[in-house]
């Protein structure tokens, strides 16, 4: 059974997966297939809006390092004023709405305006880009954990800590991969540990870069890698055995 809208306006703010329109929530699917306005991020898969209503009202408001894009406070107020003037909004972002999202001030706003909201979740590529390349994040002998964090700054993380961990996910590193790597290493994470870069997970265009800490980086001397995901641990070295 289909999402069933109402009469007054309403913002969904959902999660839109790594990519791949196969990786939508049905209910993503459903409330795509009946907005009459999105509200779309810079890396949402570009198939995913084909499934909109000709109708459909469009706004692109990412966000991408080193482009004019649209200030949050902007995104925050549009949002508004669409639920407003009584339209259902579909706020689609990619992945899952509440990973290194900006999800919060979003809601915030609309709180504060007193406009209806739901938040539906989405697959984070934080998991589903290791499992497409073959790497699994926990294993009963190398790893009994796995930890997500963005590389974005690389000021707020505790690197003595990291380093000890049996199994990082990265987002957001592709620019500062040298970096992730040298403070790694001088945090006496071992040199041959394997690293894997999956950049585009799910769509056609996915690439996968496999190394170590100490060459990954001459690896993909030249490459462009976001958007990407850092996968850093031992269980990288199992993607031979786990491939069909």
């Amino acid at each position: 059974m289909g999402t069933v809208l109402t009469q007054i306006g309403k913002v969904y703010l959902v999660g839109a997966g790594p990519g791949a329109v196969e990786l939508l929530t049905v209910k993503a699917h459903q409330l795509l297939t009946t907005a009459q306005v999105l509200v779309h991020d810079a890396l949402v898969n570009e198939e995913l809006l084909t499934l909109v209503p000709a109708a459909c009202e469009v706004h692109a408001v990412g966000k991408r390092g080193g482009q004019a894009s649209w200030a949050q406070a902007e995104i925050d107020q549009l949002l508004v004023q669409l639920c407003q003037q009584s339209k259902h909004v579909v706020r689609l972002k990619s992945g899952d709405p509440f990973i290194f999202g900006r999800t919060t001030a979003e809601i915030q706003a609309l709180k504060a305006a007193g406009c209806p909201f739901e938040v539906v979740p989405g697959l984070s590529s934080a998991t589903v880009a290791p499992l497409l390349a073959g790497i699994p994040l926990t294993d009963p002998v190398l790893s009994s954990q796995f930890t997500v964090l963005t590389a974005h700054d690389l000021e707020q993380q505790n690197w003595d800590a990291l380093a000890k961990l049996s199994v990082l996910v990265m987002l957001m590193g592709g620019r500062n991969l040298g970096e992730i790597c040298d403070r790694l290493l001088r945090h006496d994470k071992r040199p041959d540990t394997p690293v894997a870069i999956i950049r585009w997970a799910s769509q056609p265009q996915q690439q996968i870069w496999e190394g170590t800490l100490l060459n990954i980086t001459q690896q993909t001397k030249g490459q462009k890698l976001s958007p990407c995901i850092i996968v850093i641990g031992e269980v990288v070295g199992l993607r031979p055995y786990l491939q069909p």
